[in-house]
C-alpha cells in the first residue's frame, strides 16, 4: 500500500469534526472488526465529555466482552459479578447520589444470568442509565445462544437453529421494562450507520440529564452485530441485522416523558 503523504497546509481551516475524547484511554481497542461495542464506547464518552462530568462518572462493566470496558472508558470503573452490574450500580447510586453511574451490559448478561436484578432495579425505578448492548448471542464465551437469541438463528448451541419448542422466544426485555412504573426513558436504538450513531448520542445525552433531575431508571438498548460470532464479515452482518433483527427488536424510543 503506498505511504499516504498529508500536507499540513492543506489541513488549515478545516473542521474536526471526529476526535478521541480525553473520556477514552489511549488502549487501542480490541474488539473484533466491525463490533459494535467501539462505537457504543466512543460515543458514551463522548457524552461524558461534551457534558464536562468525567469526574462525577462512574460506570459498572460485569463479564462478558463488556467486561474490558474499563480498559477503554477513562472515567471511574467498577467490575462486577456476571449479570449483577444494575445491582451494583444501584448500592454507587445510593452511597454517592451527586455521581452520574451508569452500567453497561451486554444481552448474555442482562438478559440471562442478571434477569432478577434488571427487573428489580427498573421496578424500584433506580435513578441510573442502563447500557444494553443486546447481539443476540453470547459474544464472548463461545457464541452460544442467549435469551435474545433469534428463532432459527443458529449458535453453537442451537447448530439446527433456535426454536420454541425447546427455548422459547426471544427475550425483548426491553418492553418488559418499559411497562414497568420505576422506568422513566427506554429506547432502543443502534450503531450501524452514522444517523444511528447519531441518535444513540442523543439518547445517551439525554438519560444523563435525566438522571441529573432525578427521574428514574433510563434504559437505552443498542441493537448490535457479532461478525465473529455470527460468521459473518462485518458488512453481510449490519445488512443481516437490518433484515432480521431490527423486525423482532426495532429501533425508537419506546417510552419517553410526557
Amino acid at each position: 500500500m503506498p505511504e499516504i503523504v498529508v500536507n499540513e497546509t492543506e489541513l488549515e481551516g478545516m473542521e474536526c469534526v471526529y476526535e478521541r475524547p480525553d473520556t477514552l484511554t489511549d488502549m487501542r481497542l480490541h474488539y473484533c472488526p466491525g463490533c459494535g461495542h467501539s462505537t457504543v464506547h466512543h460515543v458514551l464518552m463522548e457524552v461524558v465529555d461534551e457534558l464536562g462530568i468525567q469526574e462525577e462518572t462512574v460506570g459498572v462493566a460485569p463479564v462478558g466482552c463488556s467486561v474490558f470496558a474499563y480498559h477503554y472508558m477513562n472515567i471511574d470503573m467498577q467490575e462486577a459479578a456476571h449479570g449483577r452490574a444494575a445491582a451494583v450500580a444501584t448500592a454507587i447510586k445510593r452511597v454517592l447520589p451527586d455521581k452520574y453511574v451508569f452500567s453497561y451490559q451486554g444481552d448474555g448478561d442482562l438478559a440471562a444470568i442478571g434477569t432478577a436484578e434488571t427487573i428489580h432495579v427498573a421496578n424500584r425505578g433506580e435513578n441510573i442509565l442502563v447500557v444494553f448492548i443486546n447481539n443476540a448471542i453470547y459474544g464472548m464465551t463461545g457464541g452460544q445462544m442467549a435469551p435474545t437469541t433469534l428463532l432459527g438463528m443458529k449458535t453453537s448451541t442451537s447448530p439446527a437453529g433456535r426454536t420454541v419448542e425447546t427455548a422459547g422466544f426471544p427475550l425483548k426485555i426491553t418492553e418488559m421494562l418499559a411497562m414497568l412504573p420505576g422506568t422513566y426513558y427506554v429506547t432502543r436504538q443502534s450503531v450501524h450507520t452514522p444517523n444511528a450513531v447519531r441518535q444513540l448520542k442523543k439518547a445517551i445525552t439525554r438519560s444523563f440529564q435525566y438522571q441529573k433531575e432525578k427521574r428514574g431508571l433510563c434504559f437505552v438498548e443498542v441493537v448490535s452485530n457479532c461478525p465473529s460470532g455470527w460468521k459473518m464479515t462485518p458488512l453481510q452482518a449490519n445488512k443481516w441485522m437490518e433484515e432480521h433483527m431490527f423486525p423482532i427488536y426495532p429501533p425508537g424510543d419506546i417510552k419517553v416523558p410526557k
